[in-house]
């Protein structure tokens, strides 16, 4: 840091510490606990939504997730079509983007946004640009997961 204000000239410097006097600090321990409650409450609603699953169509635990993640993938897009999910992610930031409903809004926003271009080029081309990289990251780990237990498993170790 005291390299770069050598080489900068005199007036340089002091729009530097102009701008440093009027930057805007942002509150990161405000944020960080609205994204853990916004994030909680998300997972919470997933909760009520698994034991729905559970008591009233005779899930199990383990049976019980695939269509609780669907639901709630569901509602996010709803949500996102409405433009509630969007001031939901102003106000808790990532707290709405690391549950699995953050999935959702990244694919429904970039189908929304390119919906002016067409159904096969602009929702189809795009709805996945930013949600591809998760699935194929997603997958990719999966099948490194399997591809260990299955050795593990030849081996006797597990």
């Amino acid at each position: 840091m005291a390299d770069k204000k050598k080489n900068l000239t005199p007036a340089q410097q002091e729009y530097q510490q102009f701008q440093n006097q009027r930057e805007v600090k942002r509150p990161v321990l405000k944020n960080c606990v609205k994204a853990f409650f916004v994030g909680g409450f998300i997972c919470l609603i997933g909760q009520f939504i698994q034991m729905f699953f559970i008591y009233n169509f005779n899930f199990t635990e383990e049976t019980a997730g695939n269509p609780t993640v669907a639901v709630m993938v569901f509602i996010a897009m709803l949500l996102t079509g409405f433009g509630v999910y969007d001031r939901m992610a102003q106000f808790g930031g990532a707290g709405t983007a690391v549950p699995v409903t953050g999935f959702g809004n990244a694919v429904i926003s970039a189908a929304i946004e390119h919906r002016t271009e067409g159904f096969i080029l602009g929702v189809g081309g795009n709805m996945f640009k930013l949600a591809g990289s998760v699935i194929m990251t997603g997958v990719f780990a999966a099948f490194l997961i399997a591809l260990i237990k299955t050795i593990l498993i030849q081996w006797g170790g597990l």
